[in-house]
């Protein structure tokens, strides 16, 4: 019987109150099997604790191995987490763009606005300028047949915006910041979460439908399918994980500060 000798490479996540610690392991080790493949980058994953799935009795958190030589034989795995991936980093830009206490010149001119069947930053149908520390102004002159698809951008962004029209022009008064924009803004947040949490949903259940039509077609077993499809799913957990973080970052950013004086 052989010995082999060789390093394997170990990515733990361990998921607890959706604080994320990450260890690399490197170990030496001896596997005396003489057929036994050599797993590379095999990775742990942890439920989060507050769902409370433990062995009884035990007190042990049930951990899943994602092993992507395995699954790469059976999806692509690249693209699953390119996917998921792309997902939670739109949230991330939407986040930052979107829902803040204070409406910038930045974020008005990034406001999506479709028109003529396209999508353009309003930054490409109209000039953004501030008027006062109190009103924003858009002058539209050079696309006034967009003004009507604008106005219904703006209030539609989830930035708690009121725009007005005077002739080429919209006014966009900076909202007061209170209690009450806070919490408003914070909905529109968990909006944001709800629809990245469903995005990257989306993708790991047409993922487990592909495996389930090899599993049809008999190119895949029960077993293989079963194991297959508890992997995906643990991976759409973790990048959830990573949406919820993001969105209680933003929360907890929402409450912070001063309001407004009357």
């Amino acid at each position: 019987m052989n010995k082999v000798t060789g390093i394997i490479r170990i990515v733990c996540y361990n998921y607890s109150n959706s604080n994320i610690n990450k260890s690399i392991l490197f170990k030496n080790s001896s596997l005396f099997r003489p057929n036994l493949p050599q797993l590379v980058n095999a990775r742990y994953y942890a439920k989060n604790k507050d769902k409370k799935k433990e062995d009884k009795g035990k007190g042990v958190k049930k951990h899943v191995k994602v092993d992507e030589t395995f699954l790469n034989d059976k999806i692509n795995f690249s693209k699953l987490n390119e996917d998921m991936e792309k997902s939670v980093r739109l949230l991330n830009e939407n986040l930052t763009k979107y829902v803040s206490v204070r409406s910038t010149l930045g974020s008005i001119e990034n406001v999506p606005v479709k028109f003529n069947s396209r999508t353009y930053k309003l930054v490409e149908l109209g000039q953004v300028v501030r008027k006062n520390s109190k009103v924003l102004a858009i002058n539209m002159r050079s696309f006034p047949q967009a003004i009507m698809d604008t106005l219904k951008a703006l209030a539609e962004s989830g930035m708690n915006l009121n725009p007005q029209q005077e002739g080429t022009t919209i006014y966009v008064p900076v909202p007061r910041v209170t209690r009450e924009y806070r919490e408003e803004l914070i909905k529109n947040a968990k909006s944001l979460f709800i629809k990245s949490r469903d995005n990257i949903r989306d993708v790991q259940n047409k993922c487990i439908k592909s495996l389930k039509l090899k599993e049809k077609q008999g190119a895949l077993s029960q077993d293989d399918f079963l194991e297959a499809s508890t992997q995906v799913k643990f991976i759409g957990d973790i990048y959830i994980i990573k949406a919820q973080k993001l969105l209680e970052e933003k929360q907890e950013e929402l409450l912070g500060g001063k309001d407004d004086s009357s």
